[in-house]
């Protein structure tokens, strides 16, 4: 399997990512993609944010309430981290599902902070993939989210990575941006990146890193 990184171009700030969109797929895009997400909504695809999940989902952390991501949004990334980051989450599956919890939680955070717009992108987009039709037309995977086995995860990543259909590009990449940065943006993580941490004199200097 392929871990499934940022491409090169893409520019993984999260301040930046709050200004930039997330889907660049023209007037016919943006219509399909309000009209998938309408008609999800009419027919009971769940969009509401999640609250505390703990009580039916113990990966989860008790005290974290979800403001963004739904139920099924959260089924969605269930299934799709194992897929992107084969290679860099851990082996042993308590530890494994505790990473994938937490970086969930993160992309949730994040989204938070991204502003109306985006967030409206990004809703769209995860109602294309809950919503039963387009989800099997459009990333071709036939199960629930929740039975979707690594290997069809991986083969949906690909098929729309390589997409010639800018909508679906730019799926993959608005996906892969979020999860990438809320994984390996968490401390416990940098090192799978290569990235040493910031240096004692700015720890020291910063407050904000005494405080995190």
């Amino acid at each position: 399997m392929t871990t499934h990184r940022i491409p090169e171009h893409t520019d993984a700030s999260p301040s930046d990512i709050s200004r930039r969109s997330f889907l660049k797929t023209g007037l016919g895009g943006a219509m399909f993609l309000s009209t998938v997400s309408m008609t999800a909504g009419l027919t009971g695809c769940a969009t509401a944010p999640a609250g505390r999940v703990s009580a039916v989902d113990s990966r989860m952390d008790a005290s974290y309430q979800f403001e963004f991501l739904s139920r099924d949004d959260i089924a969605l990334f269930e299934a799709l981290l194992p897929a992107m980051f084969a290679g860099a989450l851990p082996e042993e599956p308590n530890q494994r599902q505790h990473a994938i919890a937490g970086t969930i939680e993160r992309i949730d955070q994040g989204i938070v902070m991204f502003g109306p717009a985006n967030q409206k992108e990004l809703r769209k987009l995860f109602d294309l993939l809950n919503f039963a039709p387009t989800r099997i037309t459009l990333a071709r995977v036939w199960s629930d989210w929740p039975s979707v086995s690594t290997e069809s995860a991986e083969a949906f990543l690909n098929r729309w990575r390589d997409s010639r259909i800018g909508l679906l590009n730019n799926g993959y990449i608005a996906l892969t941006k979020i999860s990438n940065v809320a994984l390996y943006g968490h401390d416990d993580h940098w090192h799978l990146s290569g990235y040493p941490g910031p240096p004692t004199w700015a720890v020291d200097a910063l407050p904000q890193f005494h405080n995190a």
